[in-house]
């Protein structure tokens, strides 16, 4: 079973060792932490004025709030505070910024399970990162924007960290996703037909729950079982993550265990460097991929980019 940790005293170096073995750490809210929560918020407020976001469900049908989100979120992957505030938060954690690469951060939205949990708001089913193409060095960095409850919260479990879950993620390649499916997200606003990795049999054992207060953060390897737990308190739950790797780890292959991930591509191409947002060498990345990256999809996703092979 996974320990976890409290703001612990631990070096980068040792943080990475204890979550690469399943262990989950929770860290207290920082200033850069707390800004990015604050940027969200005032995001928030803004593209649902004048109602509260939080119960927006009230006020707007699911297809309107799918239309606002799809024009938030964006904004809030390339708002150019967040990539000065990663950096500075990986900073305050004693992160080497020359040598951690970071992704675009994650807007999330979980609404009452029977308002709008697919598409653009997916509620995420039991799943691995690392059945999504993700590395097996990848660490997620997840905090809530607005107070959380269990019934609106992430689940874990970690008692499947080093155990296989029958799954399909053979179904699944990041560069066809990039290509046929990520820029679709909005449209799916009653169903999600987007084909997915998911467990392919009953998961057993309790989930756990973690709740830090907004600006706290659960950080935890991509290779850990989790899930959006089905939102049953009729507020919405938003959160912000972003993913990191290590340029020594990925260039070693330190990482978690690989226990049952079968799919094909690398999100790889995806991380920046902290300290000058330069992308990680490609001799790295070919480390993490397969022929798979040959078949002439996106590679690393950009919206044009996406566009322009559709319209091809």
């Amino acid at each position: 079973m996974a320990t976890v940790h409290f703001d612990p005293a631990m070096t980068d170096a040792e943080r990475r060792e204890a979550l690469y073995a399943g262990d989950i750490i929770i860290l207290s809210p920082t200033r850069a932490s707390s800004a990015m929560v604050s940027l969200a918020q005032d995001m928030l407020a803004s593209a649902f004025a004048p109602h509260d976001p939080r119960t927006i469900h009230e006020h707007l049908s699911a297809e309107e709030v799918a239309s606002v989100l799809g024009t938030l979120k964006p904004r809030f992957i390339h708002h150019p505070d967040c990539k000065r505030l990663i950096p500075a938060l990986m900073a305050e954690h004693g992160v080497d910024l020359d040598s951690l690469y970071f992704d675009v951060p994650r807007l999330r939205s979980a609404y009452p399970s029977d308002f709008l949990s697919s598409g653009i708001a997916y509620a995420f089913h039991p799943h691995r990162d690392t059945w999504y193409s993700a590395p097996m060095c990848q660490l997620n960095w997840w905090m809530p924007v607005f107070p959380i409850e269990a019934g609106n919260a992430m689940a874990f479990y970690p008692q499947y960290f080093d155990k296989p879950v029958a799954n399909n993620s053979e179904i699944y390649n990041y560069y066809d996703w990039n290509t046929r499916s990520r820029a679709s997200a909005a449209q799916h606003v009653k169903s999600d037909t987007r084909e997915q990795p998911k467990p392919q049999q009953a998961l057993e054992g309790p989930s756990l729950c973690y709740l830090p207060p907004p600006g706290g953060i659960i950080l935890f390897a991509g290779a850990q079982l989790h899930e959006t737990v089905p939102n049953s308190t009729g507020v919405a739950r938003y959160s912000i993550d972003f993913r990191t790797v290590d340029l020594g780890d990925a260039a070693m292959n330190r990482g978690a265990p690989n226990v049952d991930s079968r799919c094909t591509g690398t999100t790889m191409r995806d991380y920046l460097r902290a300290s000058d947002l330069s992308p990680v060498p490609e001799d790295v990345i070919l480390l993490h991929d397969d022929d798979t990256a040959r078949r002439g999809q996106v590679l690393r996703y950009r919206p044009a980019l996406v566009e322009a092979a559709a319209a091809s």
